[in-house]
């Protein structure tokens, strides 16, 4: 390729790599990281012949650092931008938490005729929030807390997060990987602080219900049943009944930030879901 951005239809230049040949898989990272997050999936799958793709989410790592859109229905319209300018066809989206939500929002508005299967990697929906409709959700206050956090001292928050709850390097007996929490941090600061912020509201209070139900592709979700960010009871276990040709997937002991910690278990698994 010769060009690594696509601009959608309010300016943004999203940015994009695309290695390989064959069947596209298009990865979707999390908040508040970059297509850098899939480099274990994208360096195996490209080995096993593949085309993989992987976009950094408008406000994220190397695309424009938007002050506005930074909204699900606005990430999931940068897809399908980004699927038309490099004419996907038979693609498989995974997504990982925030990314999850992107994968769900845009297969069901915009990937007709071109998703053939989907993955939710310790996804946010069905929805994060509590509320009457969501008595398991988290409150509204842990986000508030995030935002907080985020605007008082984002460099400091962003060496907490993987340092603790992301990937479970705060449980007992843990092999905690520096490298892992500087790669987190690295690509949290790539981004921009306005786009984070926001974000925070779209992963929390975006209400994937519909775009669940509406998906008719094979849909894989996997988690593992000690995510301390994304807690599966409220998410997982809920968005598996709302799909019509949906697998659950649960990893016992596992974190949210399973994918980076444990490759070569979920490389297994997604690559036997996409030759299935």
């Amino acid at each position: 390729m010769s060009s690594n951005f696509v601009t959608t239809a309010d300016g943004t230049r999203i940015f994009y790599k695309d290695w390989g040949t064959g069947q596209p898989l298009v990865f979707h990272h999390g908040w508040p990281l970059s297509a850098d997050d899939w480099d274990a999936q994208m360096l195996f799958f490209l080995h096993k012949g593949y085309r993989v793709i992987a976009h950094d989410r408008r406000g994220h790592g190397r695309s424009d650092q938007t002050e506005n859109g930074n909204e699900m229905d606005t990430y999931a319209a940068d897809v399908a931008a980004l699927a038309a300018h490099l004419d996907l066809r038979d693609a498989i989206h995974i997504g990982h938490s925030t990314g999850g939500g992107e994968v769900a929002r845009y297969v069901a508005k915009h990937g007709k005729g071109r998703v053939a299967k989907a993955v939710l990697i310790g996804a946010v929906p069905p929805i994060m929030v509590k509320s009457e409709k969501n008595p398991g959700g988290l409150p509204l206050e842990v986000f508030d807390g995030f935002r907080a956090a985020l605007a008082a001292n984002r460099a400091q928050f962003f060496r907490d997060v993987p340092a603790g709850p992301f990937y479970g390097f705060n449980r007992q007996g843990a092999q905690v990987s520096e490298g892992v929490i500087d790669n987190w941090w690295r690509q949290g600061m790539m981004g921009g602080t306005k786009a984070h912020y926001d974000c925070i509201k779209a992963f929390s209070e975006t209400d994937f219900t519909e775009d669940l139900k509406q998906i008719e592709v094979p849909t894989l979700v996997m988690h593992g049943d000690d995510d301390q960010i994304v807690p599966i009871a409220d998410s997982a276990l809920l968005s598996v009944k709302l799909l019509k040709n949906g697998t659950l997937k649960v990893y016992p002991g596992l974190p949210h930030g399973m994918a980076t910690t444990h490759a070569d278990t979920i490389n297994a698994d997604l690559l036997s879901f996409i030759q299935s």
